[in-house]
């Protein structure tokens, strides 16, 4: 199904400059390297009891052995509820015990920035995470296979201004935004695999090198000190 849709998409996309790469932005919008300022989304996330977020156990995850993309490569797919098609790039990680005045309850918070770009006349946005974190949105899936949800432990409290775009992105621009997880230090070790779920239950999933890596890692963890 999401193959088709992003192919119906093809046609409408290629009347916009959003669909060559970089994603659409502009001069007067923020770009992957100098992000712009967001506001933070209007809901909270309720608090994780346990390191995943009442997600899979290790060696659980049934995506194990799908081919994933590195750090800095954009993926496309299909908006929430079946509208507009996204390209989402992670773009940075950072390793932390602290951030945004928040301590880990875990051990280590793992920050990935991504920037999500609009390619087609709809706006689009992410689809959310639902019950668990298991219908859609991001999770984080450790060495030994753990799933943990975004927003697990006490990431759900951490802000990365700047890097905090929310709502529907509108067609042929783009957003910055942030993707907090509360590991413990087993989950951390080693790097892992982040994935995305979309509206049609399709996973996309990049490898996160296990040291801090890209081209915005001293801007984050200033804005993260802050």
């Amino acid at each position: 199904m999401r193959k088709i849709l992003l192919a119906t998409a093809a046609t409408a996309c290629l009347v916009l400059t959003a669909c060559n790469p970089g994603g659409g932005g502009s001069g007067n919008k923020p770009s992957a390297s100098q992000p712009g300022g967001g506001q933070p989304s209007a809901t909270t996330p309720t608090p994780a009891r346990t390191p995943g977020n009442g997600s899979a156990t290790p060696g659980s995850d049934p995506g194990a052995g799908q081919a994933s993309l590195a750090l800095g490569v954009p993926s496309r797919t299909v908006g929430t509820k079946l509208v507009g098609i996204l390209e989402i790039t992670p773009t940075t990680v950072v390793y932390t015990r602290e951030g945004d005045g928040t301590t880990s309850r875990f051990g280590t918070f793992v920050v990935i920035t991504t920037k999500d770009a609009s390619l087609t006349a709809n706006a689009a946005d992410e689809e959310p995470a639902g019950a668990n974190g298991t219908k859609g949105g991001w999770r984080w899936i450790a060495a030994n296979g753990q799933s943990v949800a975004e927003g697990n432990g006490t990431a759900y409290k951490v802000l990365v201004t700047g890097y905090s775009g929310v709502g529907k992105i509108e067609p042929g621009t783009y957003q910055m935004r942030s993707e907090v997880f509360d590991l413990t230090p087993e989950q951390a070790k080693g790097g892992g695999t982040l994935v995305y779920t979309d509206a049609t239950k399709s996973e996309n999933r990049w490898t996160i090198p296990p040291t801090d890596s890209g081209p915005q890692v001293a801007d984050v963890k200033k804005r993260l000190a802050s």
